[in-house]
């Protein structure tokens, strides 16, 4: 099963928690969406404040990845 972690610490990401991205700023992660091929990163959906919609954003954006997908190197 597909889990989304932060690239430096390896610890696991759950829905609610506060992301900063690469600019400082924050959201709050709602969900992500695992590669759908080889070359793929995958998608991580967030919120941010004072906004009524979710964005997409690559992983790295919020200096994450997603681990143990159909796709990995390493499972």
């Amino acid at each position: 099963m597909a889990k989304l972690v932060h690239e430096k610490t390896g610890i696991e990401v759950f829905e609610g928690e506060v992301l900063t991205d690469f600019r400082g700023e924050t959201a709050t992660y709602k969900s992500f969406e695992e590669p759908h091929k080889p070359s793929s990163t995958g998608r991580v959906y967030s919120q941010r404040e004072g906004l009524t919609h979710s964005s997409q954003n690559y992983p790295s954006v919020f200096g994450l990845k997603i681990i143990e997908h159909q796709f990995s190197e390493v499972q």
